[in-house]
């Protein structure tokens, strides 16, 4: 007999709202989910809307003592859905919690996060009596694969993750030009869209990557289906993050059998490891702040300066190099950890916490 169970989370295009839909449509066949969504529901696929419409419709008949699961920043815990045990499930990328994030978390039964990272920070912040299960996320295989993978005439680099200092987006066109000061037959390709910047934010970072014309920024595509096909047109993927909750993107180039480059620090190294990635290797750490959305008073995060920087220099001139000689072979690793990292096993982990502790 199926449990019950509500979630509460985002469905739309970022970040939350990507996690959000992939985990109801994971568990709505093992469970009877109502679903209570938070803001405006976004889907692309009517196969989407239609597992969506049937979760929310739900709602009429939810079980008012069944688990909540809340999908959902850290800092905004505390309203839940009925009277049952509440699951907080957050994505965060910072080390110390303030009082608000650590009495929302507190709030909850138990805390769900992605990564063994994510749980040592919510131990060290809410004590180790604190219940947190890891429960990782996945990539959806139906899209991003190694099918269809195209040949290019020039090694493109890949940089997938809206425009941030975290993302090491102040660095990563310097370590570009480093790499590549002449040559002319690579290009550094950006998927940057944020739309939490202001239009001056946004045409700062736009004019500083024009500088470079070898520099291509691809406005904000419609559906999955137009990412996978942006990645797959790709070389390697890039990813010079200071910290991430978990970074999606990552995995989802890994599972297109192409070759990455990532930082060895906060909660992609879940799945990145010497065998399917290029790691940047973190000596030093410095505290997190960006000036808009981090101010310092939330910890530290991975430093980017001399040797992690030297370090993604030579990652990427080794893979042009290895590219010049046909010698870029598939992500065989990469598209074992994807097949591993599935959705459902999100599902499975999450069912497992919830109703087994």
């Amino acid at each position: 007999m199926k449990k019950n169970m509500n979630l509460m989370t985002p469905i739309n295009s970022l970040g939350y709202g990507i996690a959000g839909l992939n985990i109801l449509k994971a568990m709505a066949n093992q469970v009877n989910l109502s679903c209570f969504p938070i803001g405006n529901v976004e889907v692309t696929r009517q196969e989407d809307a239609d597992v969506v419409k049937e979760a929310v419709n739900r709602q009429i008949t939810f079980d008012k003592e069944a688990p909540c699961l809340k999908i959902w920043h850290e800092f905004d815990m505390a309203q839940r859905v009925g009277s049952g045990p509440l699951f907080a499930f957050p994505f965060f990328e910072i080390t110390k919690f303030d009082d608000l994030r650590i009495n929302n978390l507190k709030s909850a039964s138990a805390v769900i996060v992605a990564s063994q990272w994510a749980a040592e920070v919510v131990r060290n912040n809410l004590g180790e009596q604190t219940p947190v299960h890891v429960c990782p996320l996945g990539v959806d295989r139906s899209l991003f694969n190694e099918k269809g993978n195209i040949p290019t005439e020039q090694c493109i680099f890949l940089n997938c993750g809206k425009w941030e200092v975290r993302k090491g987006h102040d660095i990563l066109l310097r370590a570009f030009t480093a790499a590549f000061p002449a040559e002319k037959d690579v290009r550094l390709r950006m998927l940057p869209t944020n739309p939490f910047l202001s239009p001056k934010e946004k045409s700062e970072w736009e004019v500083y990557y024009k500088s470079d014309p070898r520099v291509q920024i691809v406005d904000r595509v419609s559906s999955h289906l137009e990412v996978a096909s942006i990645m797959k047109q790709a070389t390697c993927g890039v990813f010079p993050s200071r910290a991430e909750g978990w970074n999606l993107e990552l995995l989802e180039m890994m599972s297109c059998g192409k070759t990455v480059i990532a930082t060895n620090y906060s909660a992609h190294t879940e799945f990145c490891n010497e065998k399917n990635s290029l790691l940047i290797e973190i000596d030093s750490m410095e505290t997190a702040s960006d000036g808009k959305w981090f101010r310092g008073d939330l910890g530290e995060w991975a430093s980017l300066k001399e040797n992690a920087f030297d370090s993604l220099v030579a990652h990427m001139r080794s893979v042009y190099s290895t590219w010049q000689q046909n010698n870029l072979a598939v992500n065989d690793f990469g598209i074992q950890t994807a097949v591993d990292f599935s959705w459902e096993a999100t599902a499975e982990k999450i069912k497992g916490a919830i109703y087994e502790g």
